[in-house]
């Protein structure tokens, strides 16, 4: 195989990828936008279409000050969001100013074999300058072989006027197919926000 050059100059000019060089794609299969919701479900589309499915939130803003924007998994449909997990989570921060910065593992946002909701940003505020946005990765759902892996990536910005960037993975602890996935506050609803679910190709 030829090995292309490129620059920044000629990198808009490139229409296909070389031979035996192969790209992924992002297939839409639904959206969701919150209005003062308890939760945001996705109950079908999920199965063995795609090894990976990709879950992008917008904009997401809490009803109740101090909440944490978190996600469970089910097994059966959705009737039951109670996925036994393990998972490790880390943040860094820096106000505006520059004057704190920081970098923590904090063992309080993660799980050890729970059926717990597992928090992707925490201490969501209710102003209007405070959201978050980012997104959950899944990988292959519908294996009943393997276990099922998951990681995500959170940002936030806060009254404070700092921002927090969230980052955790881990996995739910069945070879049982997962075939729904529910987004939920820690309290309260979610006011605002959107949801969009992709299968990769």
């Amino acid at each position: 195989m030829s090995i292309q050059v490129c620059n920044d100059r000629s990198l808009a000019s490139i229409t296909s990828l070389p031979s035996g060089v192969s790209g992924s794609s992002l297939v839409l299969l639904s959206t969701q936008t919150a209005s003062s919701s308890a939760t945001i479900d996705f109950t079908s589309n999920i199965d063995s279409t795609y090894k990976e499915y990709v879950f992008k939130f917008f904009n997401i803003h809490a009803a109740t000050d101090g909440a944490e924007f978190q996600f469970n998994l089910s097994a059966d449909s959705g009737s039951n969001y109670n996925v036994t997990k393990t998972t490790t989570m880390f943040y860094a921060y820096q106000t505006e100013s520059g004057s704190s910065t920081g970098l923590s593992y904090d063992t309080n946002l993660d799980l050890a074999q729970s059926t717990s909701d597992q928090i992707i940003m925490e201490n969501l505020g209710n102003n209007n300058d405070e959201n978050g946005s980012g997104v959950l990765h899944l990988f292959d759902p519908s294996s009943t072989t393997f276990i099922k892996h998951f990681m995500s990536r959170g940002m936030r910005n806060g009254s404070a006027d700092y921002s927090v960037d969230y980052s955790m993975a881990g996995y739910g602890n069945t070879t049982s197919a997962i075939d729904a996935i529910r987004f939920k506050m820690s309290s309260g609803n979610i006011d605002a926000g959107t949801i969009k679910m992709y299968g990769v190709v």
